[in-house]
């Protein structure tokens, strides 16, 4: 299993593999647990090519919400990542994400982001947005798996910003899978 760290390398990693290959992706902010690892079971089964990516997002985190003490086990998520059968981990720090001159965010809109979690946690939304399009970019899958407590963020996938960009196939498991059918680069990655 190989362990990433930053976007240029990953993006030199991802570009190597085979155009034909299946690439999975498996988003988390580590710490994992069984959600993640049933995730990672079935897109190891669906895939030729298996990424994840652990990374704690500081932007999706409010101004009362308390980032530092988010639990974290980097060496035991590797871990069970590995016995898993993950080929690329993606781990980068919150610098490499965000660069000091970092100025772009994706602001979902509607009722979702301005309603129930969007009213309680301001900003939560457009962090997480902002991060999954980020890490798409980058990852370049051919499908992404999110569990059921990403409803949410799946449903504002599938019906706000990127519905032309990407068709989200919502399977009836416990899984939601976005696959992707076009990727375009919208913005030109850092080196």
């Amino acid at each position: 299993m190989r362990v990433i760290t930053t976007i240029q390398e990953m993006v030199a990693e991802r570009s190597s593999c085979a155009s034909p290959q299946k690439v999975g992706f498996v988003p988390t902010m580590g710490y994992l647990h069984e959600g993640h690892l049933s995730l990672v079971r079935q897109a190891r089964e669906e895939n030729e090519i298996l990424t994840a990516s652990i990374f704690v997002n500081p932007t999706q985190f409010g101004p009362h919400e308390d980032l530092a003490s988010y639990p974290r086990d980097l060496p035991h998520d590797l871990n069970v990542l590995e016995n898993l059968g993950v080929d690329i981990v993606f781990v980068p720090t919150p610098d490499e994400i965000y660069p000091p001159d970092f100025v772009t965010y994706v602001d979902p809109t509607g009722p979702l982001v301005s309603e129930a979690q969007g009213a309680i946690r301001p900003g939560h939304f457009r962090g997480v947005a902002t991060v999954v399009l980020k890490l798409f970019q980058i990852m370049r899958p051919h499908q992404a798996y999110f569990g059921q407590k990403d409803a949410k963020l799946t449903h504002m996938l599938k019906h706000h910003w990127w519905s032309e960009q990407w068709s989200i196939l919502l399977e009836q498991s416990h899984t939601y899978i976005l696959t992707m059918q076009r990727f375009e680069i919208l913005t030109v990655l850092r080196n």
